[in-house]
């Protein structure tokens, strides 16, 4: 039988599901979407490149940098996290000194990345507030025994 996870063992019947974080989700998709980039990056480099560089050289540092930013992913929700991701997104500029059309796509990255952070955290935000509005609302309005029936919605009285 498999083993189970603490979050699996802590569980019990009605317990809310713990909400992720949507700065989270936009940062990981854009880290992603990046190490794709990174990739075919790659092999655009080598393609053009392999007289001037060693292969083995472009193809170690090509998926080092990638494998480094899908492992990124699972980093961005510490504090920290957001910070190694903006210094993915300087790389990823630099990248343009090998091939000058990733001084382009890397700028259009870290766009992608601030508006997805700056995002992130908004609806984070709000999606937190929503939260203590509705248990305040709970906490005033306890469970009766079953909602009202809205008015011409059952049978008419005559």
């Amino acid at each position: 039988m498999a083993k189970l996870t603490k979050a699996q063992r802590d569980w019990r019947p009605g317990m809310p599901k713990k909400r992720r974080s949507t700065k989270a989700m936009f940062a990981s998709t854009v880290l992603l979407l990046e190490a794709f980039v990174v990739l075919f990056g790659t092999l655009t480099v080598f393609g053009l490149r392999r007289d001037e560089f060693p292969p083995v050289l472009i193809f170690g540092v090509g998926f080092t940098l990638c494998l480094v930013y899908v492992l990124t992913c699972a980093v961005v929700s510490r504090p920290w996290g957001v910070g190694l991701g903006w210094i993915l997104q300087l790389v990823l500029i630099l990248t343009g000194i090998l091939e000058p059309a990733m001084f382009l796509v890397g700028g259009l990255f870290a766009v992608a990345w601030w508006y997805g952070i700056r995002t992130g955290i908004r609806i984070d935000r709000e999606a937190a507030q929503r939260e203590r509005e509705q248990a305040a609302w709970d906490t005033a309005h306890p469970a009766g025994p079953g909602p009202e029936p809205e008015p011409g919605s059952g049978a008419q009285a005559r």
